[in-house]
């Protein structure tokens, strides 16, 4: 089971920065970094399947969040001293044990904690063709948060040293067909500019809060969860762990385009969230969907059109404890939108409590806290059979 303990490692993500070493116009912190990356895997996994080669999804995405949670764990060291640590194997093997020491314990599910046992002893468990894909990812989104900083450093004398540096990166993984398309500047490429713009979108925005999170970093943390609850299901298939995590990765997409809009409005408001629902289906039509491939756009849509009601093929909602027992198949594509939706409140949940904790706090806060833990834990509310009140009784202790 997820605990308390594996959460507040995660949410630290929030609170790197990057590229503290320049002037910067915003604030660029890890989990954002890290959410846009496996966006722009995303892209780049659909592309390479078009060209006819099969990703591993379930490595992508394990790989993905394997790589975050060391890069937390190791967020003292900047890049230029790993990269001359990973020169050294043995002393890289101490390092990487090292992070194991500190989280094991941390990890409740069994078959997690082996995998990234393994992974941090041997990368190469990870499918080469998602492992490519993840770096390609990775140093696209280095680059274009160096895009950011670059203008107001004009004057570093790293600058330039740093922009071929990455260039000569990119190009290195110009075999794959989505880095060909950005490079020729693509419509994916407007795709990928517009998901990054979710990192300017400050969460909570009327209210202070420690760490503030965005809306890029905050569907990160929701897809994760998602993972997480999943594993905690018997068995589920390959298309469902695949769902789940990307469907919390891209559950806020329209608020590219729309914005934040803090849910006592829309709950409040009578008739307001539906309203809210008919104007980002419509703004997405016209200002998302056509910066991305026809083909991809049934399971985007899936994604982020009722996307907190679970369901098999694109529709029939039903509950996820039925998914278990009849649909748990890829041929079904299963998608467990409840387990988004409390990994949503999680997240919530967390970022009201983290600011509490940091004693930033306001009455908003602790009725947001209170009444997600209360939804919860008044019913002890299962999903598809995982005890999610449980989770909350950690935060209790």
């Amino acid at each position: 089971m997820i605990n308390r303990k594996l959460l507040e490692v995660l949410f630290k993500g929030f609170s790197i920065q990057r590229w503290n070493d320049k002037l910067r116009p915003i604030e660029l912190i890890e989990m954002d970094k890290h959410a846009h990356k496996m966006i722009i895997a995303y892209c780049l996994g659909k592309y390479e399947e078009m060209a006819g080669n099969e990703v591993d999804w379930n490595d992508l995405i394990k790989g993905g969040i394997f790589e975050l949670l060391r890069r937390i764990i190791i967020s003292d060291i900047q890049r230029p001293v790993f990269r001359e640590i990973e020169k050294n194997r043995k002393l890289l093997a101490q390092l990487n044990q090292w992070v194991w020491d500190e989280i094991n314990k941390k990890i409740g599910n069994e078959m997690l904690k082996r995998q990234f046992g393994e992974y941090l002893h041997n990368p190469a468990i990870i499918q080469p063709l998602a492992t490519k894909i993840l770096d390609a990812s990775h140093i696209y989104a280095s680059f274009w948060e160096f895009r950011i900083i670059k203008h107001i450093n004009v004057d570093d004398y790293q600058i330039e040293e740093i922009e071929n540096s990455l260039m000569n990166s990119i190009k290195q993984y110009e075999s794959l067909l989505g880095i060909r398309k950005i490079n020729v500047r693509g419509k994916i490429k407007n795709f990928i500019d517009l998901c990054g713009q979710m990192r300017y979108q400050v969460r909570w925005g009327q209210l202070p809060r420690v760490p503030a999170t965005t809306v890029l970093g905050h569907s990160l943390f929701v897809a994760v969860v998602s993972y997480l609850f999943t594993l905690e299901l018997y068995s589920p298939a390959p298309k469902r762990i695949y769902n789940n995590f990307f469907g919390g990765l891209l559950h806020d997409l329209p608020e590219a385009v729309t914005r934040d809009i803090i849910s006592p409005l829309k709950r409040k408001v009578p008739g307001m969230s539906e309203q809210i629902s008919r104007i980002e289906e419509k703004l997405s039509a016209e200002l998302i969907y056509p910066h991305l491939e026809p083909e991809w756009m049934p399971e985007i849509r899936n994604f982020t059109h009722n996307e907190f009601a679970s369901k098999i093929n694109y529709k029939s909602p039903m509950p996820s404890i039925k998914i278990n027992n009849k649909y748990n198949d890829d041929q079904f594509d299963p998608y467990d939108g409840e387990i988004v939706k409390a990994s949503d409140d999680l997240a919530a949940f967390m970022e009201a409590w983290s600011s509490i904790r940091y004693g930033i706090k306001s009455d908003e806060l602790e009725g947001a806290m209170n009444d997600v833990m209360m939804k919860y834990t008044r019913e002890k509310t299962t999903i598809g059979g995982i005890a999610v009140s449980e989770l909350y009784d950690d935060f209790n202790a």
